[in-house]
């Protein structure tokens, strides 16, 4: 069915020339945009009245591991440095189960959809007790978010030098072997597509040089991305000196980790050689300012990378080291952060949005996605600015950053709804909190 969305106070477009359009309508039928313009006839179709709400694409997340959101606020990590919070963690994860997995990634990305997101990626590089990446994928599924599913590793336990307890890590050859089963199962190259997967080792201090070469040649053999953690703080510098002799940067370009097909999660800790190199080769950077504060790794340098050519999109990153999953309120934080680095005009509020809509699609991949443009996929955000947080604002779409509302008011994916008037429609999130609050007392 047809939808046609009538009335915007402003529609942001994020096309080639950024346009915002005041009282536009958008129509979308079988999940594309189709036309956009003013005093759009229904001709049969389903009216969604914008007046008084800002219409934006869909917010895009390039970095979160959604296992994580039944750890949130464990004593013990709250005030832990990465490495530190490292190891309280994963004695607690070492005992989840599928139905963790599942159950965890459903709260997770309800969390996100309520906040703007119709695209989410996620790092999953743990499986204990026969969990698999698909538990993830199904609970995307229900839920009805277009997913960017990523098969991690660890593979270096204690024991071997690693950070991680050897009962977490696997055999690099099971793991190469079921990264070529997830992708030959679950990989959608299609433009549309709702699940395409990548391949991503958990960091350099947690996997080998072999599993890093050896996942990137098969990434580049069955056509799909690489991710992976790097630079994340003076800890993960520091580490890379000591075992490799060098920096992070060259580490990555050493392995075949660099390129358009390449992102890594949190960079932090770049110096100019490395953003050159990731402006120069098209490596992707998935900014994560909130859990950079979370666990005192530092300002990524964003406003450089930018500068520079650096794609860079936004990642809320675990619920354990953020501790929420809201993909707009990363966009407020990328924004305060470089005005605290670099001052007050560093990044305006348009900027911050932009990262988080089309700056994420660049950085997936994903060229149908991330503006409001005839033919691309119609993944719609509506948030209403007539509400308390937004009431006074004189700039609607500047508000959405600096101000709020914090949560949508109608969310489309590929032209079906998730959020409908402030409530996710297509799952029973009532059920899925209490099974969630369940599972973490359990696990207490």
């Amino acid at each position: 069915m047809a939808i046609l969305i009538q009335g915007a106070e402003v529609l942001v477009t994020m096309d080639g020339t950024r346009r915002e359009l005041a009282g536009a309508d958008l129509r979308i039928k079988s999940g594309v945009i189709t036309e956009i313009g003013s005093n759009l006839p229904p001709d049969g179709a389903e009216v969604v009245k914008a007046a008084g709400c800002v219409v934006t694409p869909g917010l895009v997340n390039t970095h979160h591991h959604l296992y994580q959101t039944l750890t949130r606020a464990v004593p013990g990590g709250q005030d832990a440095l990465l490495f530190g919070w490292l190891k309280t963690l994963y004695p607690i994860w070492a005992r989840f189960t599928p139905d963790h997995m599942r159950v965890s990634a459903l709260v997770g990305l309800a969390e996100l959809a309520m906040t703007g997101c119709t695209t989410s990626s996620d790092h999953l590089y743990l499986y204990p007790n026969g969990a698999r990446l698909e538990d993830t994928i199904d609970a995307a599924s229900e839920l009805g978010l277009r997913f960017h599913p990523t098969r991690g590793a660890m593979s270096i336990g204690e024991s071997a030098g690693g950070l991680p307890p050897d009962s977490l890590v696997e055999k690099e050859e099971d793991i190469l072997e079921d990264m070529i089963r997830v992708i030959d199962a679950f990989h959608d190259p299609a433009p549309g597509s709702m699940v395409r997967v990548g391949l991503a080792p958990c960091s350099p201090f947690s996997v080998s040089t072999d599993l890093m070469r050896n996942a990137a040649i098969l990434a580049r053999d069955k056509g799909v991305r690489l991710h992976t953690h790097l630079a994340e703080n003076d800890e993960d510098i520091a580490y890379s000196l000591e075992t490799f002799g060098c920096r992070p940067g060259q580490y990555a370009e050493d392995l075949e980790w660099t390129g358009d097909d390449v992102w890594h999660a949190h960079c932090v800790k770049l110096d100019a050689g490395e953003i050159d190199l990731f402006a120069r080769s098209g490596t992707g950077v998935a900014h994560c300012p909130c859990s950079n504060c979370r666990l005192g790794s530092g300002i990524a340098p964003v406003r450089a990378m930018r500068d520079a050519g650096v794609r860079v999109g936004l990642g809320v990153d675990g619920s354990a080291s953020n501790d929420a999953g809201s993909l707009i309120g990363e966009a407020r934080q990328a924004m305060l952060l470089q005005r605290v680095q670099n001052g007050a005009d560093a990044m305006s509020a348009r900027e911050a949005l932009e990262i988080a809509t089309r700056g994420g699609a660049q950085v997936l991949g994903r060229d149908d996605i991330g503006a409001l443009e005839v033919g691309k996929r119609a993944d719609i955000a509506i948030w209403d600015v007539g509400g308390l947080a937004s009431a006074g604002a004189w700039d609607p779409v500047a508000a959405l950053v600096l101000a709020g509302p914090m949560q949508v008011r109608d969310l489309f994916v590929e032209g079906r709804r998730i959020v409908s008037d402030g409530v996710i429609v297509t799952a029973d999130m009532g059920k899925a909190i209490t099974t969630q609050n369940r599972l973490a007392g359990e696990l207490q």
